[in-house]
């Protein structure tokens, strides 16, 4: 049986491809009319703006804590933690970040066009919808399974770690990168979008009188922007940390039983 790791491999494979087929799918419906695609453009380039002000800001973070975690290993003989625990910690954040950032593009690129298509037929816009929602999700339990099985490779076969313990040790800590990655984007994204919805609310109904969600309303651009790299990117990170982290808890109780 612990030679059937390649399993996560294909099944990594399979799911990769079959996002790649989603978005290709939901890339080609037309985006609408001129105005819907001019406020699609604003709401991704606020969202492309909004995440690389985010991952710049906890790259530093995830700099500072690799540093902690090598001194930590490396000046302790890796006895206090193992010397592959810092590079599994980057990862895990890594591929979290990653199926944040997939999820968030397509949504920011598939508004309009579930817009424009459930203006044609409900049936056509619950197809695009769900087209573009599949993407994250199936790219969520790509990248985990993907990550999962590349360590288990590494370090049982590659580097020729057996002891339970240990391996268990190195892969929850890749878990902690993804909690600590989907903790920033997740809280940072939400309090952004609830911000800017507050914002658009008192300042385009209570000061302006512009109805709720009217694009006359900047602050309702900024709303969407919220929407979509809190409720999209900070959701997809979230769950990939939830997906690992189940999973990897099994090493954990492995490791103690």
């Amino acid at each position: 049986m612990e030679n059937l790791f390649w399993i996560g491999f294909v099944g990594a494979a399979v799911a990769g491809l079959f996002a790649v087929m989603q978005a290709k799918k939901v890339m080609a419906y037309s985006e609408g009319t001129e105005r819907m695609q001019k406020i699609a453009a604003n709401i991704r380039a606020g969202a492309n703006a909004y995440l690389k002000q985010q991952y710049t800001t906890v790259f530093k973070v995830f700099v500072v804590v690799f540093i902690i975690l090598l001194a930590l290993a490396f000046a302790t003989g890796g006895q206090m933690l193992s010397k592959f625990t810092p590079f599994a910690f980057v990862t895990g954040g890594i591929f979290s970040m990653l199926a944040g950032f997939i999820g968030m593009k397509i949504a920011t690129n598939s508004n309009a066009r579930t817009a424009q298509a459930a203006s044609e037929s409900l049936n056509k816009g619950l197809r695009v919808a769900f087209s573009s929602g599949s993407v994250m999700g199936f790219t969520v339990v790509g990248l985990g399974m993907l990550d999962i099985t590349m360590w288990f490779f590494l370090l049982r076969y590659a580097f020729g770690i057996n002891s339970p313990t240990t391996l268990g040790n190195i892969m929850v800590m890749n878990g902690m990168g993804a909690s600590f990655m989907a903790l920033f984007a997740r809280v940072g994204g939400g309090i952004y979008t609830k911000a800017a919805d507050v914002g658009a609310d008192l300042v385009g109904k209570v000061e302006a009188g512009i109805p709720e969600d009217d694009p006359r309303n900047p602050a309702t651009i900024a709303d969407n922007v919220g929407d979509n790299v809190g409720d999209v990117a900070g959701m997809g990170a979230d769950l990939y940390e939830s997906y690992v982290g189940s999973i990897l808890a099994t090493f954990a109780l492995g490791a103690v039983g």
